[in-house]
């Protein structure tokens, strides 16, 4: 089957749609879509060649989908490369871009850096602000006191 026909049969009926706001747009939770839009382009169900980006222990994935490997096929079906937490963005933009030189799915590099990119800065630690110093007459109340 091919997978325009995959995508017509599963546009509608899907599990993994996200409806929010009757007249809004559609999001999809599935796996492989990079930035969860309910689209043929995106669909990590109805495309061959899909990219993961999750984090699992501190440890970003990069998962993909080999085009001919069979549907049921679990670990010999995909390639997996990881990045270490504390990683910088320079290296994100290597190993994602390792995907895209080969010519697997270019036009989602941008996506995929990304989303890349966000879990790489939701694993660093916050500075902690700086304490305000009071400004005006609230200065000159603690000043006098």
């Amino acid at each position: 089957m091919s997978r325009d026909l995959e995508w017509l049969l599963i546009r509608k009926y899907n599990s993994n749609v996200v409806k929010r706001l009757p007249a809004g747009p559609l999001f999809s939770k599935e796996a492989g879509n990079l930035l969860n839009i309910h689209s043929h382009k995106y669909s990590g169900l109805a495309n061959s060649k899909t990219i993961t980006i999750q984090e699992d222990k501190g440890v970003i994935q990069i998962v993909t989908r080999k085009p001919k490997a069979l549907p049921h096929a679990v670990s010999s079906g995909v390639a997996k490369s990881s990045l270490r937490n504390r990683t910088g963005p320079r290296r994100a933009l290597g190993a994602t871009s390792k995907q895209f030189k080969s010519g697997y799915r270019p036009d989602l590099r941008r996506a995929a850096l990304a989303r890349t990119s966000a879990l790489l800065s939701s694993q660093k630690e916050k500075k902690p602000r700086p304490v305000k110093k009071p400004r005006g007459k609230k200065a000159v109340a603690v000043d006098s006191t």
